[in-house]
């Protein structure tokens, strides 16, 4: 699956080139934020210089496409890359997705019944 990644900056990285993204977990967004990317075919590391806090992770890819908007305020990078090897990043993402998912089903079961509750009297039968 393709991710795009926006940066406040202009960065002009050749398609094909492999990058290693490193992200980092924000909790209050509820999503990865970018803290650094490096070419690996030319060597050349672009990173935020603010303090970074959180869960770091790192993931490979190979660049499909790159876009730089200029505008009076300054540029704005979008690159698509293609993951092209495991990356904890997107484990992680999974797994929330999968937590997500079974709070859900508890949720569902619990909206529906379930085995906590004692089943109903029978009706008295006359035969």
């Amino acid at each position: 699956m393709d991710r795009t990644l926006v940066l406040t900056a202009q960065v002009a990285i050749a398609q094909g080139h492999r990058l290693e993204v490193t992200e980092r977990f924000d909790v209050e967004a509820g999503e990865p934020r970018l803290v650094g990317i490096v070419d690996l075919d030319t060597g050349i590391r672009y990173q935020y210089s603010e303090p970074q806090r959180g869960e770091i992770s790192r993931w490979i890819g190979r660049v499909l496409e790159c876009t730089i908007t200029l505008h009076g305020a300054g540029a704005r990078t979008e690159l698509i890359v293609d993951p092209i090897g495991p990356g904890a990043s997107e484990a992680k993402v999974a797994l929330r997705g999968a937590d997500e998912a079974a709070d859900a089903a508890k949720a569902e079961a619990d909206r529906w019944g379930g085995a906590d509750r004692p089943p109903p009297a029978e009706a008295e039968r006359f035969w």
